[in-house]
């Protein structure tokens, strides 16, 4: 007889992985058990060789869908066995190493149960099984027992009970399972307090009721998986107005929700690509090229677009809801705008009853807040635009030489947080949380941020944080690196951009520095001025900046951000004296517009330094071209609202004509040991168009054009000086896909390597990666100096 002990680390907790070890263990007739503990599973076995060889083979091939082996270690037991069979032990309370399963969406099984009326599960909204429903949205603790989630307060009827003992059955020890018996249940309410009563819908149930309610034009907040929805019907413009009204989200797109395939390719034509991602466990929000506005829906739905935001059902309440719904409906955030999605019942009463007209209630408690995903796919590849559900907490595996770094905490950036927890090779990145300037977003972060450090055993020796002195991630890392005396990295922002996208593509710890193209909206740097346009020559630990965008006055500081008219006038009075500008083009709307603003005012306080600080911002310089052309010139409600409406003006067939008069100049200049892109004589070029009455839609695609190749000409100088293996495309302006497969083209035609980001976003919802694995590395490099210092005095 021979035995093994097997330990399997991965995401194999909650995922079906115990039954399916139990299965294969008992087709091959050997004795153990397989249990969970903090580290994943382990595996204790005994038999012939020959079948303890197959018994792990069969593992790793016959492993469930959800489930994702990191490591597989086996050692030779000496002990006898005292099993007479295999059986699934309890599980065992040990140090936290394991993964937390993201949540998955409704599997196929399960959709027909629901639909079937002689299954016991029939119409039941809360069906799942191991292979899909709720995880992260519903654990307090891991091992990820019953016990551990909210579903612990529903103790399972005996039906479920004999389902989860089954080893034949699908449901065997799946955690979260229930039934109309002992399950979660769900309830309908009106906002206004009155009673719902049957008489006013001849439904099956109070989910059947909520499609009729959406094809009467009514607005229902629906508690889902880990979050409240807002939802109406996406082709009654009264009802979109009306939801966009209340909710004050004035021009920001609704994302979509729709019965399946069918339906969505009557509004727009999914790629194979956007299909699998559409159907995927992971089902996150698709989005995809279809006319603006569409003939047949809400004209208020994507205003200025040309994408629409698809997701098809991913839980049984949805699937239920729309059976009978032959269209699609508007499925938004729960939230009033700029704060966090609501998850409990009462939050949901006091904030959203003056946004909803229904509720849909249920009493499964959401532990995690956990918003909707966005991605959308680029030349065949995915770009991660808001990494949440179905992504997270799935952890990334780090390139070689992160394998014995320390546990670190990295805290992330003000806008579209997320906070990372690396150790063991590995980094388990949060949600998406948001903006942190909204104290609820901020509270919301300490709590999930307080969540996962207990729910992981993670006990950081280093904090790691954005260099800008306000961040309030920034803050309140300081005070933990304090409060627990453990070092303190302070990451340059767009350094941070660039080591994210090398760790994701696999960029070794001791390998040559990469150039990283980052272009963002902004970041403190290192001489305390605002970048946003650099070429910084970079490795996990230091870098030099080569280049960088011209920089111009930030009129107004963040006033900038959503007034894109200053960004216009900031960029003209650095190119031009403004009497020149009068003299040539006075007659311009755009600049007759400028002479109304209090330019005065604006010019003394650039002079006294007041409120006016230089920035290389390429985003801003984004919404300037915007402005100038007529594009939320006075306002954006949202951040990059100009830029986005700008890149769905261009017609990409007429990019890919090639003319050489569909390109605006831009100029090289070297001074002070850096090159500066100087966009005068785009500006020159641009203003001319207008002169000559040339379409917006003209402009805005020689406009990507020229920055693109301007981009091109920097590298192509650059690598004659610096030996330049890799190129990293990052920062939130390459989420622009005009720009980014301009710029790829153009790169890979010269030969040049280029990586760009899958698994985080290029956005600052993928800062926290980067700023984690440069404090690892810088971590290491201490390390070894202060190992260095102790042998010499030795």
């Amino acid at each position: 007889m021979y035995a093994e002990e097997i330990r399997i680390n991965g995401t194999v907790q909650g995922v079906g992985f115990r039954p399916t070890v139990y299965r294969i263990a008992k087709e091959l007739k050997l004795k153990g058990d397989v249990c969970n503990d903090g580290e994943g599973v382990l595996i204790r076995v005994s038999g012939s060789q020959d079948s303890i060889e197959k018994f792990v083979k069969r593992i790793q091939l016959e492993s469930p869908k959800l489930a994702n082996i990191n490591q597989l270690k086996r050692i030779s037991s000496q002990q006898e066995s005292v099993f007479n069979d295999f059986v699934i032990s309890n599980s065992i309370n040990t140090a936290i190493k394991t993964q937390i399963a993201a949540d998955a969406a409704t599997c196929e099984d399960c959709q027909q149960e629901i639909f079937d009326p002689l299954s016991r599960y029939y119409r039941y909204p809360f069906t799942n099984c191991t292979h899909c429903g709720p995880r992260l949205s519903i654990i307090n603790a891991i091992p990820y027992d019953r016990y551990n989630t909210s579903m612990g307060m529903f103790a399972m009827c005996p039906q479920c009970s004999k389902e989860y003992a089954d080893i034949e059955n699908r449901r065997f020890h799946a955690q979260p399972v229930a039934c109309y018996t002992c399950g979660p249940q769900a309830w309908l309410e009106r906002a206004d307090g009155k009673p719902v009563t049957a008489a006013m819908f001849s439904m099956l149930d109070d989910v059947d009721a909520v499609c009729t309610l959406l094809q009467k034009g009514e607005i229902v907040a629906i508690k889902g998986l880990g979050g409240f929805h807002l939802a109406c019907d996406a082709t009654n413009n009264e009802a979109v107005e009306k939801l966009r009204q209340r909710k004050q989200r004035y021009h920001k797109p609704f994302a979509l929700m729709a019965r399946d395939i069918q339906v969505i390719e009557k509004y727009c034509k999914p790629t194979a690509k956007e299909k699998e991602l559409l159907e995927s466990a992971i089902a996150p929000i698709v989005l995809i090229n279809s006319p603006s506005p569409h003939p047949l829906l809400s004209p208020a739905i994507a205003p200025a677009q040309n994408t629409l935001g698809f997701m098809l059902p991913y839980t049984p309440l949805h699937h239920l809801i729309l059976r009978r719904m032959n269209r699609p409906i508007v499925l938004t955030s729960g939230n009033i705008s700029n704060e966090p999605q609501c998850i409990n019942n009462q939050e949901a009463r006091d904030k959203l009853s003056k946004i909803a007209d229904y509720f849909l209630f249920h009493n499964r408690e959401i532990v995690n807040q956990v918003d909707d995903s966005i991605v959308r796919v680029v030349e065949d590849k995915v770009q991660i635009i808001r990494r949440a559900r179905g992504y997270a907490p799935a952890p990334i595996n780090l390139p070689l030489g992160f394998e014995n770094t320390p546990q670190i905490l990295a805290m992330g950036s003000e806008l579209k947080n997320t906070f990372c927890l690396l150790g063991d090779g590995q980094a388990i990145l949060s949600q998406h949380l948001g903006d942190l300037a909204n104290a609820a977003v901020f509270q919301s972060y300490r709590n999930t941020l307080n969540l996962y450090l207990n729910l992981f055993e993670h006990q950081p020796e280093a904090v790691a944080v954005d260099k800008h002195p306000e961040y309030l991630s920034t803050k309140l890392g300081k005070q933990l690196a304090v409060a627990n005396q453990v070092d303190l990295y302070e990451i340059q922002h767009h350094h941070a951009h660039i080591a994210a996208c090398m760790a994701e593509n696999q960029i070794p710890l001791d390998s040559q520095p990469v150039l990283g193209i980052a272009l963002d909206g902004l970041g403190y740097s290192e001489d305390n001025t605002l970048w946003g346009g650099e070429f910084l020559l970079a490795d996990y630990r230091n870098f030099t900046r080569l280049a960088t965008l011209k920089p111009v006055p930030l009129i107004g500081g963040e006033q900038a951000i959503y007034q894109p008219w200053r960004n216009t006038y900031a960029q003209l009075i650095s190119a031009f004296n403004w009497s020149e500008i009068k003299q040539k083009y006075g007659k311009l709307e755009i600049i007759k517009y400028l002479e109304q603003k209090p330019i005065k005012i604006i010019n003394d306080f650039q002079t006294n330094l007041l409120n006016t600080p230089l920035t290389s911002s390429t985003g801003r310089l984004f919404d300037a071209v915007a402005a100038a052309i007529g594009i939320c010139r006075e306002q954006c409600s949202y951040e990059g609202q100009a830029a986005i409406e700008m890149e769905a003006l261009i017609d990409e067939k007429l990019l890919n004509q090639r003319k050489e008069t569909l390109t605006y100049p831009f100029k090289l200049n070297f001074l002070d040991n850096i090159y500066y892109i100087d966009p005068y004589p785009m500006w020159k070029a641009l203003l001319n168009d207008i002169q000559q009455k040339t379409s917006s839609k003209i402009i805005a695609a020689k406009f990507h054009l020229g920055l693109a190749i301007a981009i091109l000409e920097t590298v192509n100088t650059l690598r004659q000086q610096h030996p330049i293996n890799y190129v990293c495309l990052t920062g939130g302006v390459f989420q622009n896909q005009i720009l980014l497969k301009q710029v790829i083209k153009r790169l890979q035609a010269l030969g040049i390597n280029v990586l760009t980001h899958s698994l985080v976003p290029c956005n600052d919802g993928g800062l926290s990666l980067g700023q984690a694995v440069i404090a690892a590395a810088r971590w290491r490099e201490g390390k070894t100096r202060r190992q260095g210092d102790k042998e010499t005095r030795g």
